[in-house]
């Protein structure tokens, strides 16, 4: 078993948990042992594409990791909480609610390279700790800046309508947020219907956190929020269209049919070019030999030995040097 199953992850279950029912339908399935990994987290509030790598398909979890991803999410106006999620607790509020078009104004803003500061309540380390255990214990987490890429933000469907000024939190100042200084001289005129909340699709890099990104665009807007819906729709190369759901996990798995829905191992290469090689060729890579005198393209490349993946492999000037070999 060499390849990738795509999991619709469900709410309410974390990263690991989804990693751990493929390993149950493995070896109920009686495949033996099977090396599995996944290739991004998901938050147990986030749903949507997974995907979990079998065997050697393992050793490109870290590309997986790197790759872009999609997502939709929901910003609920009105409230911030110390998570940016709909898990924590209410840290400010506003009775200031969005228009459509204030919204469409502040998204160009948030296009393109951007530096944003993670949540407290992320895994990233502070002095050898995960933030969110320093968060938990009620001390200050300070991070730094990370720059992201946005490659695309847009109003992604019809925003639910209404919704009036929230009410006050006891004890909660609501003077507790950074003003947020527009960088065009203000946001433009409100007109317009106040939306209560707004669902955004974002197409985003690596290491950019949307909770985050759900806090900023509430603050350009001039209130608070915070993330009450996230699903993520694409990773990688991989879609929800590709996205299997727990059942149909386990119902493969009684039947033994696990390969039915198990996508090979090139799935995760699909945007490398292939590099055809000879049994002879081959056996030098697989040896982590360099090669020298092959014509090709300078890059990341596949090689190949007729239809088995043999090594990603680096073409530079004429040398090509393996990157991660494949024992198939």
């Amino acid at each position: 078993m060499h390849g990738w199953i795509i999991l619709d992850k469900p709410l309410g279950l974390g990263s690991t948990q989804a990693v751990s029912a493929v390993k149950r339908a493995l070896r109920q399935g009686g495949y033996g042992k099977v090396k599995v990994g996944h290739g991004g987290t998901l938050d147990p509030l986030a749903t949507g594409v997974l995907p979990v790598a079998l065997g050697e398909a393992t050793k490109l979890a870290g590309r997986m990791l790197d790759a872009s991803k999609i997502y939709d999410f929901t910003i609920g106006f009105g409230t911030q909480t110390d998570t940016l999620d709909a898990e924590g607790q209410v840290v400010a509020t506003s009775d200031v609610r969005p228009t459509r078009a204030d919204i469409d104004a502040v998204l160009q803003l948030f296009t393109g390279p951007i530096s944003q500061m993670p949540p407290a309540f992320s895994a990233l380390k502070v002095d050898g700790k995960r933030a969110y255990d320093l968060a938990r214990a009620g001390e200050d987490v300070v991070l730094q800046p990370r720059d992201v890429t946005i490659h695309a933000l847009e109003i992604a469907s019809s925003p639910v309508r209404g919704g009036g000024p929230a009410e006050p939190v006891e004890g909660l100042a609501r003077t507790s947020r950074q003003p947020f200084h527009h960088p065009l001289g203000g946001p433009p005129p409100r007109t317009g219907e106040e939306l209560a909340e707004i669902t955004l699709t974002a197409h985003v890099s690596k290491g950019t956190y949307i909770r985050s990104l759900a806090r900023d665009i509430a603050l350009a807007l001039e209130t608070v929020g915070h993330v009450t819906m996230l699903r993520r729709t694409k990773a990688g190369p991989f879609t929800l269209t590709q996205a299997i759901s727990l059942d149909k996990l386990a119902e493969h798995s009684m039947h033994r049919a696990l390969e039915d829905i198990t996508l090979p191992l090139t799935a995760g290469l699909d945007d490398i070019p292939a590099l055809p090689v000879t049994p002879d060729q081959a056996r030098l890579l697989r040896q982590g030999q360099v090669l020298i005198g092959i014509a090709a393209h300078q890059g990341l490349h596949l090689a190949t030995e007729a239809e088995t993946p043999v090594a990603l492999v680096e073409v530079s000037g004429p040398e090509i040097r393996v990157v991660r070999g494949f024992n198939l």
